[in-house]
């Protein structure tokens, strides 16, 4: 049975935000002329770029958002600061969600209003994105796009109301802080959830650089460009904030960061079966499960025949994890959010910002849940415990259970929830992207233009669109579209239903969904440092 309080034994990661306190008043009633979230004397952003289409807080977007519903208002805050963490032995300066990363859980009810209040007391803009979920435009935090970056002293509340159940990623877009600490865990509970379990498990990965040995993403950014100038900027309303990345007013040209504070983190020799080809481009020099090194892994208790859910979100910036628990088969139930139809595996391969639930029925003894970093070598992974004794040794670091090189099922070949499956509409419009590129430049780009906020692919309100992006370079690519969820499609039917997925080197990634939330939505890759370098563009609804 679903456990009346759900348990995190070891894990540090479920409760409610600490500190930020949660309130369950009443939400603006429905209909309401502001919707769920507005705020009284907010400036109404409008960003640069063409006109005809719908801006991030106009009437449509407003209408989308009465149709959601106004329940419960859950309150949280999160404060942007620089902070000292330790990784379980080594202590390091970063940037965080108060002083713990991951941040500390935000967790709401299908159907509430999630009012988030983010401070900001780094020395430079900031913003938050709702990774995954569909929510009003004016709230999807993209600097230059969505809203103005939340300047140094300042605070922003993001409120909106949240219509789907699942297992999200709360993180920065702004720049390359994401492969910072400035990410959470967002889960949305289900009121009529299906899934009978005892406990859950919230396991967050991460590739770590962010003050090691003098290293930041800036820098290892810089590194990777060779130290040259790319037209990309954070300059904002033409000021300098002192951090790197294709946000803000994009198109000018700006100097990156000289490549110095730290050895080289360019990756040199890098394959993947899976990945056909480069596993990455950063070498990150640690790998984390919920903020935790391997020799000092987070231990999860359970009992022999609990039936645990983990949910497991890759928080990383560069770095495709293969996952595997030791001793135990993995039944897949959602991936990004969405049910699918059971499916047992021994490992799954999950790619920056993708997520997936799955269920193990606990056997007795000491198991290790590793994070195999693909592509990176056998010595790159990270590393958790989950536990049924009381026994006080850790497996090895370097621990390799059989279930990594067993059985490993890609998101393609999941079959979604028959509750969420698309109808097989054909669709109303056509969109097709190319993804261009190479390491040697790194110039990564889509159909070899930068990101700006004036190029944009026009919809329309209630078309069903048909997106193919062919990847035409040698590096795989995890594809993101913000406010939507979309059903990859084969040859003849319209699958499972994802908001990230892999488009591998030289192959195509062909997608549906269904235009009912009106704005500007950014489509990009997730690794950071392509996405930043300029792999990103804009989906815009026409009026």
């Amino acid at each position: 049975m679903l456990s009346a309080s759900i348990l995190a034994a070891g894990s540090g990661l479920l409760g409610a935000c600490s500190g930020s306190g949660s309130s369950s008043e009443p939400g603006p009633r429905p209909g309401a002329s502001e919707g769920p979230g507005s705020r009284p004397g907010d400036r109404r952003f409008v960003p640069k770029g063409p006109k005809g289409y719908v801006n991030p807080s106009d009437p449509e977007v407003l209408a989308a958002e009465r149709q959601r519903g106004a329940g419960p208002v859950r309150t949280y805050k999160f404060t942007a600061t620089e902070t000292s963490l330790d990784l379980g032995g080594r202590t390091i300066r970063t940037w965080a969600y108060g002083d713990v990363a991951p941040g500390r859980v935000v967790r709401v009810t299908k159907g509430d209003v999630l009012d988030l209040t983010l401070a900001n007391h780094l020395p430079v803009p900031t913003t938050l994105h709702s990774h995954g979920v569909r929510l009003r435009c004016d709230m999807d935090g993209v600097p230059g796009l969505t809203q103005d970056g939340i300047k140094p002293g300042a605070e922003f509340t993001y409120r909106f109301a949240v219509s789907h159940p699942g297992t999200y990623l709360l993180h920065s877009h702004e720049g390359m802080q994401p492969d910072r600490g400035l990410y959470a865990p967002l889960i949305v509970d289900d009121p009529r959830e299906p899934l009978k379990y005892d406990k859950e498990w919230i396991v967050v990965l991460d590739d770590w650089v962010d003050g090691v040995d003098g290293s930041d993403p800036d820098a290892v950014l810089s590194q990777l460009h060779g130290g040259k100038r790319v037209p990309m900027s954070m300059e904002m309303d033409g000021e300098e904030h002192g951090s790197t990345g294709a946000h803000g007013s994009a198109g000018r040209q700006a100097p990156r960061r000289a490549a110095s504070g730290g050895p080289s983190r360019v990756l040199r020799h890098s394959s993947s079966a899976l990945l056909h080809g480069m596993g990455g481009n950063v070498d990150h020099p640690y790998y984390l499960v919920n903020g935790r090194l391997p020799q000092a892994a987070s231990v999860f208790k359970a009992k022999p025949g609990d039936r645990v859910r983990l949910r497991i979100i890759n928080a990383g910036a560069d770095t495709a994890f293969r996952v595997a628990l030791g001793g135990h088969r993995m039944t897949v139930t959602h991936t990004d959010g969405y049910p699918v139809e059971h499916h047992e595996t021994d490992a799954l391969l999950i790619a920056m910002a993708e997520r997936y639930d799955v269920i193990v029925t606990v056997k007795d003894g000491t198991f290790p849940l590793v994070a195999l970093a693909e592509g990176k070598g056998n010595r790159a992974r990270a590393l958790a415990v989950l536990r049924t004794d009381s026994s006080k040794g850790l497996p090895s670091p370097s621990v390799h259970p059989a279930e990594l090189d067993g059985a490993l099922v890609p998101a393609r070949r999941l079959a979604p929830a028959e509750s969420v499956a698309f109808s097989d509409r054909r669709p109303d419009r056509e969109i097709r992207i190319r993804a261009t590129g190479n390491m040697k430049e790194y110039n990564w780009q889509f159909d070899h233009q930068s990101y700006s906020t004036d190029h944009r692919h026009p919809v329309r309100q209630g078309e069903r669109v048909r997106l193919t992006l062919i990847n035409g370079t040698d590096m795989w690519h995890p594809i993101h579209l913000h406010g939507h969820t979309f059903a990859l499609t084969g040859i003849d039917d319209v699958g499972t239903r994802k908001d990230t997925a892999i488009v591998l080197p030289h192959r195509k990634l062909v997608f549906d969904f269904d235009a009912d939330n009106p704005g500007l939505w950014m489509l990009h890759c997730h690794n950071q440092y392509h996405s930043e370098s300029g792999m990103m563009t804009v989906l815009g609804y026409r009026k």
